[in-house]
């Protein structure tokens, strides 16, 4: 009875192609930032937003990403955690030769490395499509991998072969090292994924977006159109991979704080960021952040939540849940609802806009 558009009337064109044409929908997007930037900061403990928020942003954006290419245009990567990776190493590299630069232009600059090199492995997408272009994506992984362990270069020469984020501040408060607070680095990345949640938006409300989806649904009649499938292929693997490689940066300077590469940007990265597009919705931005908050928290409930409530699993008991619980949504939605929770969420909306006539 709430969710009405009567008397919302659209005059221009601008208007009624607008990201939010509803009130509500503006209204409730507001409180849901409000809540994210003010609530949680303020009540959230350090645990709660270090496993549970943090997390959850970064995926988003990695999925987020991934659904560019594979949601919007058609075209299947599975090289997502090395294009993550290349982003975290570019980051680092210009963090060690410009230490004066804040560090938020520099894992923002990242995800320019990252587009270079999706464009590069992107470039078979002319020629081939669906099983062999996923072949040549996992290639892409395979060697990026081999890469973040096997050139030295990379790391600084470290002995352990691992990233070590050094320690930032904006307007004297640290936001990266040992000293940054859970919730410092929580706004930032929070700023983060707002800003570029909204300029994925736009660009894929426009004529850009346009294109991707015209080669998604038949790249042929989109090519008979005047779409030059070459320059929209690489755009779309370009914008991706930049996505993922900035949400590799933030994984390693605002969420990790360093690490060994080979454990966080390996195959069953790739993997656990392509079921989320998959459950949350192909070609649609909220089921990113549906698919990253589920996805997210089963594993968190599995091994906190249950012990807190008397019923105690082992580590590997609750991993195992966690991967038959995953492999069912997978099969459920591609079978029941193939466009994913983002799907059932528009219905829901649609019942509640004509209610209570939802039929």
């Amino acid at each position: 009875m709430f969710y009405r558009e009567a008397g919302q009337y659209k005059k221009t064109y601008s208007a009624d192609m607008a990201v939010f044409p509803i009130l509500q929908d503006r209204i409730g997007i507001g409180l849901i930032l409000l809540a994210a930037a003010v609530i949680v900061p303020i009540f959230g403990s350090n645990f709660f937003i270090s496993t549970v928020m943090i997390p959850f942003l970064v995926f988003s954006l990695a999925a987020m990403g991934l659904n560019i290419v594979t949601g919007y245009t058609g075209l299947i990567s599975l090289g997502t955690g090395a294009f993550m990776g290349v982003g975290a190493f570019a980051c680092y590299k210009l963090t060690t030769y410009f230490p004066q630069v804040n560090i938020i232009i520099w894992i923002l600059a990242s995800g320019v490395f990252s587009a270079a090199i999706g464009a590069l492995f992107g470039l078979p997408s002319l020629r081939i499509k669906g099983f062999y272009l996923a072949v040549a994506t996992l290639a892409a992984q395979f060697f990026l991998e081999w890469c973040f362990v096997r050139v030295p270069w990379l790391f600084n020469y470290n002995a352990s072969g691992a990233i070590e984020v050094p320690q930032r501040t904006l307007f004297g408060v640290a936001i990266t090292g040992a000293n940054a607070t859970p919730t410092m680095r929580y706004l930032v990345l929070l700023g983060i994924v707002v800003l570029m949640t909204w300029i994925a938006s736009n660009i894929l409300h426009g004529r850009i977006g346009r294109t991707f989806m015209a080669v998604r649904d038949m790249d042929i009649a989109a090519e008979l159109m005047g779409i030059r499938l070459l320059p929209a292929k690489l755009t779309a693997f370009a914008m991706s991979s930049f996505y993922c490689g900035v949400a590799g940066a933030c994984m390693m300077f605002l969420w990790y704080g360093g690490g060994e590469a080979s454990d966080a940007f390996n195959i069953n990265q790739s993997f656990n960021i392509l079921f989320m597009v998959i459950i949350g919705g192909l070609g649609s931005l909220i089921g990113c952040f549906f698919g990253a908050a589920l996805l997210n928290i089963v594993p968190i409930i599995l091994k906190f939540g249950l012990p807190a409530m008397g019923l105690p699993l082992a580590g590997a008991t609750a991993e195992h849940i966690n991967h038959l619980f995953v492999g069912s949504l997978i099969i459920f939605f591609l079978i029941v609802e193939p466009h994913g929770l983002a799907r059932l969420w528009q219905i829901t909306k649609q019942k509640l806009r004509t209610w209570p006539f939802p039929y």
